[in-house]
């Protein structure tokens, strides 16, 4: 599948080593040892705010960011590719992409079925790392495709139809399971949650964007909606941003400093779903037994 949003295999095999192409692998350090020939090695706490505590705010330092994306070679015109195992991971592809299309690059593409379906077609690849030309990527945020905690504190005040808040943890973390390290649990008032890890085959693909397109409607999602997506970090709520982008819904925002933000403000509401709690926790131990 090549769409706006995804590439294939096989065009990327095609286009490696093409000038212009800009290969991101987002798995991390130790995974990277073994990568696709040309991929650069990048991941999302690069770009955080290096004095915040929830990890998923971006560094306000608009030209660090730009100065970090332009190491990889990244110009304005460069067609960009991320990859990662989507098996292994909570999203980062997502998250990367989200960054780049907050910044202002307008050509950014996933590696549909990334890592896994590179290895499983029996690919090439490299252990070598590449030396990039610095790039001149000129970054021009775009606001509407991020709400901070401030915004999003004043709109749950007030009944909000046009907007539909989205929690893109496990069922579990949503209904306010304890987590080590947050000190509270639940999640933010009026929030629906839709796991993010539910929308791929089982070759790591993403599934038809006309399915997922149901999938989100039959859960009472409409089209003339605002979309605000969180997790934990604002990375698996990017990869929610993604998805809802690739299934045709236009107002997508993503929450970086999500509940690791949210949990730490006394004054931010939080709500829990105790009735589900224990539903989760007895469907998990009938499992088990």
């Amino acid at each position: 599948m090549t769409s706006l949003y995804f590439i294939d295999t096989e065009t990327l095999a095609q286009n490696l080593g093409r000038e212009g192409l800009v290969l991101i692998d987002v798995r991390g350090k130790a995974a990277y040892s073994s990568h696709i020939p040309g991929a650069i090695s990048s991941t999302w706490h690069e770009y955080s705010d290096p004095e915040a505590v929830a990890k998923g705010l971006l560094n306000p330092n608009v030209a660090e960011l730009e100065a970090k994306l332009r190491r990889l070679g990244i110009n304005d015109s460069s067609d960009v590719v991320i990859y990662s195992n989507p098996f292994d991971n909570w999203g980062d592809e997502g998250r990367m992409f989200w960054m780049l299309e907050y910044l202002g690059h307008t050509r950014v593409r996933i590696l549909d079925g990334g890592w896994v379906k590179w290895v499983a077609e029996q690919r090439p690849y490299e252990h070598d790392r590449p030396n990039p030309t610095p790039g001149t990527f000129q970054a021009s945020p775009h606001a509407e495709l991020l709400i901070n905690k401030g915004d999003l504190k004043q709109l749950i005040k007030r009944p909000h139809p046009e907007t539909l808040l989205i929690d893109a943890r496990s069922i579990e973390e949503y209904a306010g399971k304890e987590i080590d390290g947050l000190p509270r649990a639940g999640h933010i008032p009026q929030a629906i949650n839709i796991p993010w890890n539910k929308f791929l085959n089982a070759d790591a693909t993403v599934k038809d964007s006309t399915l997922i397109k149901k999938m989100l409607e039959d859960l009472g999602l409409r089209q003339d909606q605002e979309m605000i997506t969180y997790c934990l970090g604002g990375v698996r709520s990017a990869w929610l941003y993604l998805i809802l982008r690739f299934a045709g819904f236009e107002k997508v925002r993503n929450y970086p400093g999500s509940w690791w933000e949210w949990s730490r403000d006394f004054a931010a509401p939080v709500e829990k779903d105790v009735k589900l709690l224990h539903k989760v926790h007895g469907a998990t131990e009938g499992a088990s037994a």
